[in-house]
């Protein structure tokens, strides 16, 4: 019996004893799959780089891309360079770019490789005299980039439309300037502003129906050049309406970390795909889970990712934006990291009573891959933020 003393709300500590079964790992491919499925992946931090953490960004490139192939092994595609990489929180343009360039050649090597990459506008600082001509250019730069690398789009949200936007209509010449030159259909990306305050009545409404009127407008002007898109909001309800008035052909992935195993299941008008940062985390049982659903065992499905949505809805709670925080913490666990450090100091974005919870949680979902392993790191982090 592996047992952790972890403290509570109540400022005491008592022991907790690990009780899951670890999730085998298993070779698959995304054909074993009845849904196209997405993880964001994180970056790796250098920890031994000599470099000012808040301000510069330093990349174990070897374990960043080590950690890519895992995810492929395991049937699911990778979203590079999203905000599950630090995209505005911490990872630069410059390193987006760099990280980008080394995944089209590490996903060159494989025939089984799904990927895509994000192209936004994070280069252009958000401000009053930013225009939408402005906002364009930095659009075509970053897709033009991508693109030139040979690979698939997903068109972020950008902070500075967000501040320069005076209506609707600018949304949707904006948009329909960049998915009028994409060289093939993109993957849109509605990132509501739980994730990113900045992005707060994005497509000209902070009302989110309103605003999925101008959206889905846009992708129907444009559905020719749009794959899908990918909408963060935290509410199947609203993924939900949104998914039954598409257009034929325009798939919807979910990005909703809270309620992600019904909507994949889907319903009788429908189920989502899959773009999540959850599934960077908890990857092994959304791989058995995928493949489950793909056999037609749709208990099967739930049995294996049920449990990990209390844990999700932990790592992704208010405020939102530090979920990448729990995602590296849990790959430390894991051992596929040897550190928890992450780029932009990060690692201090959530509370040890934050951090004992979801080691709590992903033993009951199973995803502790090592639970000895996991305990003796467990252990060594909370010895240092002096919990013995």
């Amino acid at each position: 019996m592996v047992s952790v003393n972890l403290p509570n709300p109540d400022r005491s500590v008592t022991a907790y004893t690990l009780t899951g079964t670890p999730i085998a790992l298993e070779r698959r491919q995304a054909a074993d799959f009845p849904r196209i499925a997405y993880a964001a992946a994180h970056v790796v931090a250098d920890p031994l780089a000599t470099y000012d953490p808040w301000l510069t960004p330093a990349i174990d490139w070897d374990t960043t891309l080590k950690f890519r192939h895992r995810l492929w092994d395991l049937g699911l595609g990778i979203a590079e360079a999203m905000d599950t990489a630090q995209r505005g929180m911490g990872l630069g343009w410059a390193e987006a770019q760099e990280l980008i360039r080394r995944s089209v050649a590490e996903a060159r090597t494989r025939s089984d490789a799904l990927i895509a990459y994000g192209a936004g506008t994070d280069h252009l600082a958000p401000g009053p005299d930013v225009s939408l001509d402005d906002i364009i250019r930095a659009y075509e730069e970053q897709v033009g980039f991508v693109e030139g690398e040979g690979g698939r789009v997903i068109l972020m949200a950008s902070r500075a439309l967000a501040k320069a936007a005076r209506s609707a209509d600018d949304y949707a010449t904006v948009y329909g300037r960049i998915l009028g030159q994409a060289k093939q259909p993109v993957i849109m990306h509605w990132l509501g502003e739980m994730f990113d305050p900045a992005l707060e009545g994005y497509w000209g409404s902070k009302d989110h129906y309103g605003a999925m009127d101008t959206c889905l407008a846009v992708i129907a002007a444009n559905a020719d050049k749009v794959d899908g898109i990918k909408i963060s909001l935290l509410s199947k309800e609203k993924e939900i309406a949104m998914r039954r008035r598409l257009p034929e052909g325009v798939r919807m992935y979910t990005g909703d970390d809270f309620n992600y195993a019904e909507l994949i299941a889907g319903d009788a008008a429908g189920h989502s795909d899959a773009l999540l940062g959850i599934f960077d985390a908890i990857a092994p049982a959304a791989s058995a889970a995928l493949a489950a659903l793909g056999r037609g065992d749709e208990s099967g499905f739930h049995a294996l990712l049920a449990p990990t949505v209390p844990l999700s809805r932990h790592v992704f709670a208010a405020p939102t934006r530090f979920y990448k925080t729990g995602v590296v913490f849990l790959a430390w666990l894991n051992g596929l990291q040897g550190h928890f450090t992450m780029v932009g100091g990060q690692e201090s974005g959530r509370s040890v009573q934050h951090f004992a919870e979801l080691f709590r949680l992903a033993d009951q979902a199973r995803v502790l891959a090592d639970p000895e392993l996991a305990a003796r790191r467990m252990r060594a982090f909370l010895s240092v933020h002096g919990v013995g």
